[in-house]
């Protein structure tokens, strides 16, 4: 069992109000056992479109784990169309009946008629027990019409109920068909840099990895404010495909180098946060456009009060002279969206608070407000560090006001990050 599909079942997830959360958590799991996800799908509660989609996922996947559609309802059509696909008829199990009316009876209630439906098992197949919820969930493996052995898991939509019964599944059927090769990954985060201009570094080198034994897989991913370089491998080796996948990570570090800010899988903040604990330095930031969210993202960490001073957040002119002593003049003669100002905001925290590190942030997150010389999206970010000159830099960032903010805030930590660990050097 190599390759999996999940088929998300209900018309509610084809709306603008729900959407399938449930394939993220399959994802991990099945990985875990070294079965990849290579298909997800969401279909309605239509008879011949849930057939037709399980029919493909038969022809091309090992596993194919639907969820959702085992109420008692008419519209819950996906125990009597995976019977129908894959020719096992279905009969009633008096136990889960039993389980069902004693569910209901513990809460002084009378079973519905229409609950005997949740009963109905296709021949062959293991029923999962359900204990927080009436719908049982299905196993079935079966060979199929000829083209190998497949296996069918059947799941209820809510996660609550999924998720500890996947769990079971992969403890027990599952992991003893999946053999004993297992996928291995790990991950290199990058900042500062953009997508094209990181493939143009690293695809020399993970281009050779597809000819090794066994090969590594790459994924090149761009996300708000880094990209993500991700690896995996197959292997029966545990520690052999950790030691194949760390000499690929120094190959990688070789050539994408400083612009690396993470290869453990900790964010930006948290290893901001690390390094000015292992420094013993404390941090201010003085905000503007990004409204305190810089801060915001420092103390989502745990144990941050241990080196987070304070934040002033001064949108107004009048507040940023007040509040972090930037001179009128100078607001006046550049405007707040300067360097100036910015190396301004940061030297007036610094001064107010007398933290080691800080930070000036300023800068126009639009929509509104840009002009042809400071359009949307010109952020100016200004660090101090002990020891070295301030660092100021004029940046232009791309997209919505959510997404300049964000970028404003990982363009500044990295810089802090940056000055904290490396040679100062532009980039």
């Amino acid at each position: 069992m190599r390759s999996a599909e999940v088929i998300a079942v209900g018309s509610e997830l084809l709306g603008s109000t729900r959407t399938d959360t449930n394939s993220l958590f399959l994802s991990e799991r099945l990985s875990a056992l070294g079965i990849d996800l290579r298909i997800k799908s969401v279909v309605g509660d239509e008879r011949a479109d849930l057939a037709t989609v399980l029919r493909q996922a038969l022809e091309r996947t090992d596993v194919v784990v639907l969820t959702g559609g085992l109420g008692p309802t008419d519209d819950d059509l996906t125990r009597d169309v995976v019977s129908e696909v894959m020719e096992l008829p279905m009969s009633e199990d008096p136990a889960i009946v039993e389980k069902i009316r004693a569910r209901f009876e513990r809460r002084g209630l009378t079973m519905p008629e229409v609950n005997r439906r949740q009963a109905m098992v296709p021949r062959g197949a293991i029923v999962l027990d359900n204990p927080n919820g009436t719908a049982p969930g299905l196993f079935i493996d079966h060979q199929w019409q000829g083209r190998g052995r497949r296996i069918v898991i059947l799941l209820p939509g809510p996660p609550r109920e999924l998720q500890p019964m996947f769990d079971g599944v992969c403890a027990g059927p599952l992991r003893e068909r999946a053999g004993t090769e297992r996928t291995y990954r790990t991950s290199l985060f990058i900042t500062g840099r953009g997508e094209s201009h990181v493939e143009q570094k690293a695809q020399p080198v993970y281009s050779r990895w597809r000819d090794r034994t066994p090969p590594i897989a790459t994924t090149i991913l761009a996300a708000m404010g880094q990209i993500e370089l991700h690896l995996s491998v197959r292997d029966t080796d545990e520690a052999r495909a950790k030691a194949t996948l760390a000499r690929a990570k120094e190959e990688l570090l070789a050539v994408v180098g400083d612009d690396v800010y993470s290869t453990d899988g900790r964010v930006m903040e948290e290893i901001l946060g690390d390094l000015l604990k292992e420094r013993g330095y404390t941090i201010a930031a003085a905000e503007s456009c990004t409204g305190g969210l810089f801060t915001s993202r420092l103390t989502d960490v745990p144990g941050s009060s241990t080196y987070v001073r304070a934040s002033v957040v001064a949108y107004a002119y009048e507040d940023k002279t007040a509040l972090l002593g930037v001179p009128t003049e100078m607001l006046n003669a550049h405007g707040a969206v300067s360097e100036p100002v910015a190396v301004a905001m940061a030297e007036g925290i610094r001064a107010r608070t007398g933290a080691d590190v800080t930070i000036g942030i300023t800068g126009i997150a639009g929509p509104g407000g840009g002009t042809p010389d400071k359009p949307v999206g010109t952020v100016v970010i200004a660090a101090i560090v002990p020891g070295q000159p301030a660092y100021v830099r004029t940046y232009t960032f791309l997209g919505g006001r959510a997404m300049v903010k964000f970028q404003a805030t990982q363009a500044a930590m990295d810089r802090v990050r940056r000055m904290l660990t490396l040679t100062q050097r532009g980039f």
